[in-house]
């Protein structure tokens, strides 16, 4: 059981793929870290050394942010936004697409589910 970054990567993947289960880390990010540890990306986890595990938690932890120290610095930068008062922290306090997305269709992920409102009957006028 490979455990690096307090994430356990899954047993029967190749390293190169298991690498990406820590928040933070991709493919792209996996290969690089591969290649200066001089592991084979073809190695299943499970089959890794002790060394080899040792080597990849050492470069992991030393040269880049993941998991929970990431995670507050994105929070941490949301919020500044916010207090500021910018137009994407107005936009991320009221839970509205960010980047310029449209709203008037779509946007179904930030706005939540659909609430439709009954038609309403006009009133009679009375004569």
């Amino acid at each position: 059981m490979a455990r690096i970054a307090g994430v356990d990567l899954p047993r029967d993947k190749r390293i190169e793929i298991g690498l990406t289960y820590i928040y933070g880390i991709g493919l792209s990010r996996s290969q690089e870290i591969l290649d200066e540890t001089g592991v084979n990306p073809d190695t299943r986890v499970k089959d890794l050394s002790d060394a080899d595990i040792a080597a990849l938690r050492s470069t992991v932890q030393n040269n880049y942010q993941v998991e929970g120290d990431l995670r507050r610095l994105e929070a941490m930068n949301i919020k500044r936004l916010m207090d500021i008062g910018t137009y994407r922290g107005r936009r991320h306090r009221m839970g509205l697409p960010v980047r310029g997305q449209q709203t008037r269709t779509n946007a179904r992920t930030r706005r939540g589910v659909r609430r439709t409102v009954a038609g309403k009957k006009k009133a009679s006028a009375k004569k």
